[in-house]
């Protein structure tokens, strides 16, 4: 679960990390009283969206020369201005895609005198099984790019989980962002406190892009991008209360009531598949035979009927799918349960897509009579590899 930026700097500044005053509005009328509030004479004005790249970004309503998702403001008119110009229109970032999301907050944060703009995020290391920082001394920039261009500016500090952030840890982040004085004695009680709250709040992300060192020598946590674990948010629910159901796709909403693991995807070929691994590998071979996958969908290993047939509804709610794929391997789940939900499925909202189906596994023999007993108009494959012909040759004509 991802979370808006003055949502994630106020969790962080409840650790007792540096991060700037800010005021979050969601109507225009409340920006000069929230401009007012704050020192000044600087402010910045951010678009609140679940993307990246907000400030080279574009706003659609406003054209190819609009101004960005994060504006610098001198004066409290100035941040009037750019508020009206910014809510509710459409923003499009190199992680929205050409869709954009729309804007229905900002954050109104006062300015900081920056020096150095460094990068820092936390993630788990699944090389070395821990929790680790990567750091750069290249922040603000995508740090796609950094390692793409020069790892070499790239540094990644795993942490002991049960020693914590060590003072050796400490001395190796400050060395690698060029950390002295101050800066450093500042690095010595943040490293530790982000790591708290990431282990604590059971975070699978948090990346501060940038960290600055100001003009005084002090650091401050200039931007926040914080993503949780969604398997332990039955621990938090503060954290459940962050959520904006506003930025998420409203099929993803829906799986999520039924427990499934459903990301919605730019193709057109919906997929039902049991199993993380096997789902991948069921996009991978519609790839390689020249399609696009519509979704990432695993039922999981104990779904029932009416998780199945739920599935199925949210596949076939989606607009882009020209064509459905049924991939199962029947362990813990059997084939007879998958199509029996498959045909409650296609009986109650129709099927106006080609279907192929392809079972293997427990009851697969029960599976497939099932299917075949249907009456439905379904496609039956053998194997993974015949599954992805056929549903690539019936959408393409």
């Amino acid at each position: 679960m991802n979370i808006h930026e003055y949502q994630a700097k106020q969790l962080l500044k409840g650790f007792g990390a540096p991060v700037a005053d800010g005021v979050a509005i969601m109507d225009a009328a409340e920006a000069e009283k929230a401009a007012k509030s704050l020192p000044g004479p600087l402010y910045v004005v951010k678009s609140q969206i679940h993307a990246g790249g907000r400030g080279k970004g574009k706003f659609k309503e406003l054209g190819p020369d609009s101004k960005g998702g994060v504006r610098l403001a001198k004066s409290v008119e100035e941040v009037v201005a750019n508020a009206r110009e910014m809510l509710g229109n459409t923003l499009e970032t190199k992680q929205t895609g050409p869709a954009g999301k729309q804007v229905n907050r900002l954050y109104i944060e006062d300015g900081a005198d920056i020096a150095r703009e460094l990068y820092l995020s936390i993630l788990v290391d699944r090389t070395v099984g821990r929790v680790a920082f990567v750091v750069s001394t290249e922040g603000g920039m995508d740090i796609e790019a950094v390692a793409e261009e020069t790892p070499e500016k790239i540094v990644t500090v795993a942490i002991d989980p049960e020693a914590g952030v060590t003072a050796a840890d400490v001395a190796t982040l400050n060395k690698a962002l060029k950390l002295d004085g101050d800066a450093a004695k500042d690095g010595a009680g943040l490293f530790p406190l982000l790591y708290k709250a990431f282990v604590e709040k059971d975070m699978s992300l948090l990346e501060v892009n940038p960290l600055i060192v100001m003009e005084n020598g002090r650091l401050r946590v200039l931007d926040a991008k914080v993503s949780f674990d969604n398997n332990a948010l039955f621990r938090h629910p503060d954290v459940m209360e962050l959520r904006d159901t506003t930025e998420e796709d409203e099929k993803e909403i829906e799986a999520s009531k039924h427990d499934l693991a459903y990301i919605a995807l730019d193709g057109d070929i919906g997929c039902m598949v049991n199993g993380a691994g096997l789902a991948m590998a069921t996009m991978d071979i519609i790839k390689l035979y020249g399609a696009s996958p519509a979704n990432f969908l695993d039922v999981g290993g104990g779904a029932s009927k009416e998780k199945v047939t739920a599935a199925f509804k949210i596949i076939t709610a989606d607009p882009a799918v020209k064509g459905i794929l049924v991939n199962i391997f029947g362990g813990i789940m059997k084939c007879d349960v998958i199509a029996e939900g498959v045909v409650a499925a296609v009986k109650e909202v129709g099927l106006k897509v080609p279907l192929v189906v392809r079972l293997e596994g427990t009851n697969v023999e029960k599976g497939k009579k099932i299917i075949d007993e249907s009456g439905l108009n379904v496609i039956s494959a053998d194997d993974l590899d015949d599954a992805a012909q056929k549903i690539v040759k019936a959408v393409k004509g």
